[in-house]
């Protein structure tokens, strides 16, 4: 029987290729950037080709550093960074233009509208979907799309045309099926949450023709061979975040994970029936092995690991991500600097698109450090007010947090987390989940693991950070933080 499963992890900067073994541990990766298209303000966008070129090779150089080929592998699984949306031509599988990414904010003029056209305002469609109206979601990425093509909508109707996620595009170029997950399709605002299928009343409602879309799957199971790659079966399919929270083996209501990638995400597994909020967060899937679903709530944060790419990259502050540690450690705190990244407006709990990035309290005593310790902070703080959310929507105190991602594996920032929330953060021995879960949902697909329980190895903890600041000193920094949040919300109207 064959030992390995592959799992493609296509995120906002990156993509690679994990080969993982029978016990869930990764023995080879490989991993290429590709450009951050950003044609004029709010503007994000991706080349799904370049993307697809660099799919191939990462999973080819991930491979031979294994010393394993394509007949090793018992499974591939796709995990993706969500909502960013693709239109391709059927016939000729080119993309009609670049993929609009989830932090893109040029929606806005839309969805002001469409919060306009119906009762609900920004809640419109919450009840279907779980989501607000934002920018942030695919349907309106859609239908920009379609209105700024030429003859896209005509073509769309006709069903000569796609639309998909990028593991919609990363499946059709693997097995040619067009199809996607329950994770990722609800993630469009076009699924209908509880039904798990395409909403009539929402296509209409966005004027989105259903020639347009895949089929939509659980998130384990058949999702084709992919052909150019020995038949290896395609058999787990998830949204980034979603995949993080089944590698992370939250697989009981009430367990909760944190991400700390380019955005940062925490979701609360919180039964097989959606549960409603009140408090800016998104009601989700969680995900679908077999026939029972798993629903969330999930706090979504635009930016995290963004801030010091920012740092590095369009202030020269730091020479690599990983330098932010060691500069923020070189002061005892913040000097009483924040800063509120609203680069793509603010995302849970606030729903502000028109929020600014902010950084305020400076002062001739302020340096690189502070700086660098105000960014790694934002995270945390951010974070804290996700959870502060699901306390407010009732949900049960978390009792300690798990977390993933590449800024996790900062003792720093994973510290100043655990002080903030005052409970336990806990760092597994395997820190990128996130291509785990998709190796999770595949290697189960094709039998080779009963269920997440069987990779239980991978889920140890490797670390845990225990809250030690007194509760009068997260209180004041908490206070502060709101500070300067309420400047950046109200920086337009100034």
């Amino acid at each position: 029987m064959r030992q390995h499963v592959g799992a493609i992890d296509q995120g906002t900067t990156s993509t690679r290729f994990i080969v993982f073994d029978r016990a869930g541990l990764p023995v080879a990766e490989a991993r290429r950037e590709h450009r951050q298209i950003c044609p004029a303000p709010g503007l994000v966008e991706h080349d799904a080709e370049e993307i697809w070129a660099n799919t191939q090779t990462v999973m080819r150089e991930a491979l031979a550093a294994a010393g394993l080929g394509t007949a090793d592998l018992a499974a591939i699984g796709i995990t993706n960074q969500r909502e960013t949306t693709l239109l391709w031509d059927r016939a000729t599988g080119r993309p009609l233009h670049h993929a609009l990414v989830w932090q893109d904010t040029r929606t806005a003029p839309l969805v002001a509208a469409m919060a306009q056209g119906g009762a609900g305002g920004q809640d419109r469609f919450r009840a279907a979907t779980g989501l607000p109206l934002a920018t942030y979601f695919s349907a309106l990425k859609l239908v920009w799309l379609l209105d700024h093509i030429a003859d896209a909508r005509a073509r769309a109707q006709s069903g000569e045309l796609a639309f998909g996620t990028m593991d919609s595009w990363l499946l059709w170029k693997l097995t040619g099926r067009h199809a996607t997950d329950v994770t990722n399709a609800g993630r469009t605002q076009l699924m209908n949450l509880a039904g798990r299928h395409w909403d009539p009343a929402l296509l209409d409602a966005f004027g989105v023709p259903a020639a347009l879309l895949g089929t939509i799957l659980p998130s384990s199971g058949d999702f084709g061979a992919a052909r150019d790659w020995g038949g290896v079966p395609v058999a787990g399919v998830l949204g980034d975040q979603h995949a993080a929270l089944l590698g992370q083996g939250c697989i009981a209501p009430g367990e909760a994970k944190n991400t700390y990638g380019t955005g940062c995400f925490l979701l609360m597994h919180t039964g097989d029936r959606p549960v409603a909020s009140g408090h800016g967060l998104l009601t989700t899937m969680g995900y679908q092995i077999g026939e029972t679903p798993c629903y969330a709530l999930e706090g979504s944060i635009a930016v995290a690991g963004a801030l010091v790419q920012w740092l590095r990259d369009r202030l020269g502050l730091i020479e690599s991500s990983a330098a932010i540690e060691t500069l923020a450690a070189s002061v005892p705190d913040n000097g009483d600097v924040y800063i509120v990244p609203a680069f793509a407006g603010l995302f849970a709990p606030y729903w502000r698109a028109d929020a600014r990035g902010v950084i305020v309290g400076l002062s001739g005593h302020s340096g690189a450090g502070h700086i660098a310790r105000a960014a790694l902070e934002a995270s945390a703080h951010q974070v804290a007010d996700v959870v502060d959310a699901m306390a407010a929507d009732g949900a049960a105190p978390i009792a300690a947090l798990r977390v993933d991602g590449g800024m996790a594996a900062n003792s720093l920032l994973m510290q100043f987390q655990a002080d903030l929330l005052g409970v336990p953060v806990t760092r597994p021995r395997v820190i990128e989940t996130t291509a785990l879960g998709a190796a999770i949902a595949a290697g189960i697909g094709v039998g080779l693991w009963d269920g997440p329980a069987a990779v239980a190895a991978a889920q140890e903890m490797g670390a845990c950070f225990t809250p030690a600041m007194a509760p009068e000193r997260r209180a004041a920094l908490r206070a502060r933080w709101k500070q300067a949040v309420a400047r950046s919300l109200d920086w337009v109207a100034g």
